[in-house]
């Protein structure tokens, strides 16, 4: 077709599948400076690989071709079947936190995100957030309405069109990420004439969540693509790649706090509390600050835990993973544990990370809806460290006297205020009260609350990409 009579033909065959194709353009030569027109080659096909374990990268297949009309039937044969792919989006709406992380985030969307998003020919709309909570206000003031399969999306005096492909995409780290999944169930729960103080049964998202890699800890994003990486995460999302998730509602007994992930109380939560005290340090030296200070004033919180469990085990369940399943009676019956606790983790999702490659809780899926419930019982500072230097290996992390691990659909965490404790000990119980709160840490947020706060995981909530 070239017209090259010294080609030798390729004895290589190779098959492209076009759903690992996200975009088709047509190639031109052109000079130095020319934006438009320029001499026909042919069309370059490109396509998403898996390079590596979880790494996705994109790759370019140029055919070539002379012929004006050839090109451009084939240009429309491809577009056309790339447009019939569902969950692809054709338009997005971007928040970037431009202080994750040694303030990364924007360049990392612009240099890396955005020019394939651009060769996939998505319109994007973004907003580079001001301010914590930002992200939060745009969302619960905008107006969702469709009308014949289109939606609109407007913001105050500025109007969106989010048509049926339309999806949500933050860039950021696990609190932006959390902030976003917040606002866009919380908006869908107003939108649904629900009472947002108490939630038994919420609605669903109503559209899907494109989560970039790009803060401090990224928990959530490596949970999704089993690896921390932009292009990784932008190429599921340009291949609608769709995940349900279970998401956790969080309540005080008068109110809903939030919608959430993964929550830690104890030390999870204290080691954040103090971090964010030292927010001028460095990310990576405020971590590990906080976690070694944290470790060296290790204090446990009496409270009292009450659970509900699941479902009734398997079997042939492997006993030696140390998972405590008490579902004694009735499935409804709730289960309370009272004492001393160093740390206690409620997960929702498994929370890989590059320093629990099998993650937080291993046990739990993204959508088996159900929550791990950790209880981590006050015992030694050693003991205690080698229970955390578990989750960097193989070996079982679980699998320790101190450590219990149940399968549960709700848990209530009540603090103690004041116990039969001695003296020095009751001081700290009530001066912890004095502040009105208790630290917890929701999917790298810090929020705090004085008040039982009860968890409820409401099964496939919302759609992630991954």
């Amino acid at each position: 077709p070239t017209g090259d009579s010294s080609m030798v033909l390729q004895t290589q065959e190779e098959i492209v599948e076009m759903k690992d194709v996200f975009s088709v353009k047509l190639k031109r030569r052109r000079f130095v400076g020319q934006k438009k027109g320029g001499t026909l080659l042919g069309i370059t096909i490109f396509k998403c690989l898996n390079k590596e374990e979880n790494k996705l990268t994109d790759c370019a297949i140029h055919l070539n071709n002379f012929s004006e009309d050839h090109c451009h039937l084939w240009f429309r044969h491809l577009k056309e079947i790339l447009n019939g792919f569902p969950n692809r989006p054709k338009s997005l709406k971007v928040f970037v936190n431009p202080s994750s992380h040694r303030r990364e985030a924007t360049h990392v969307y612009y240099e890396q995100v955005a020019p394939l998003f651009k060769l996939a020919d998505i319109k994007t709309d973004v907003t580079v957030t001001e301010y914590e909570g930002h992200a939060l206000s745009v969302l619960k003031e905008c107006e969702l309405q469709a009308f014949d399969g289109e939606t609109m999306f407007a913001v105050t005096d500025k109007c969106f069109p989010l048509y049926s492909h339309s999806r949500v995409v933050c860039v950021g780290g696990d609190g932006s990420v959390s902030e976003v999944a917040h606002g866009l169930l919380l908006k869908a729960q107003i939108d649904a004439g629900k009472d947002t103080d108490y939630i038994p049964a919420p609605v669903r998202a109503p559209v899907p969540l494109g989560v970039i890699p790009a803060g401090t800890t990224n928990i959530l994003a490596h949970t999704l693509y089993g690896i921390k990486h932009a292009v990784t995460a932008a190429l599921h999302i340009i291949m609608g790649h769709i995940q349900p998730v279970d998401v956790c509602t969080f309540s005080t007994p008068s109110k809903l706090l939030r919608f959430g992930f993964s929550a830690m109380f104890g030390f999870g939560a204290r080691t954040l509390a103090l971090a964010e005290k030292h927010r001028w340090m460095p990310s990576n030296q405020r971590k590990d600050f906080a976690f070694i200070k944290t470790l060296a004033d290790l204090k446990p919180e009496e409270c009292e835990l009450s659970f509900l469990p699941l479902q009734i085990p398997q079997e042939g369940s492997h006993e030696n993973d140390r998972i405590t399943l008490l579902y004694l009676g009735s499935k409804d019956q709730w289960h309370k544990i009272q004492g001393r606790f160093l740390n206690v983790s409620i997960m929702a999702i498994p929370c890989l990370c590059s320093m629990a490659p099998r993650g937080l809780a291993p046990n739990t899926r993204l959508n088996n809806g159900s929550m791990a419930l950790i209880v981590v019982q006050n015992t030694s500072r050693t003991e205690f460290i080698k229970h955390l230097k578990r989750y960097t290996g193989v070996k079982n992390q679980f699998n320790f006297p101190f450590v219990e691990t149940y399968t549960v659909q709700e848990v209530k965490v009540q603090p103690w205020f004041k116990s039969g404790l001695d003296a020095k000990e009751n001081t700290y119980l009530n001066a912890a009260s004095a502040e009105g709160n208790y630290p917890w840490n929701i999917d790298g947020d810090l929020m705090k609350e004085a008040s039982e706060v009860h968890v409820r995981v409401h099964p496939q909530l919302i759609n992630l990409y991954g």
